[in-house]
């Protein structure tokens, strides 16, 4: 996974995976899903992003694991 910040125009962009993707879904406004031809995701564009997330946090998370390894919220 690779994150990119543009300040210029304020925008994150959040890589997934290798795959070119084919189509783009918003799912609200401003935020977008990329989608390779069989639905798998691999990007999400954020725009207008320091207005909808603390850009500080970027670069920080927490993976909190269940017991069976799956991250919580995962079935």
């Amino acid at each position: 996974m690779d994150i990119y910040y543009d300040n210029e125009v304020d925008a994150v962009y959040i890589q997934l995976g290798d795959e070119s993707p084919e189509g783009v879904v918003e799912i609200s406004e401003g935020v977008h899903i990329d989608l390779t031809r069989d639905g798998k995701l691999v990007g999400i564009e954020i725009l207008t992003a320091s207005q909808k997330m603390n850009i500080d946090t970027i670069l920080s998370y927490n993976l909190k694991l269940k017991d069976n390894g799956i991250p919580a919220g995962i079935s």
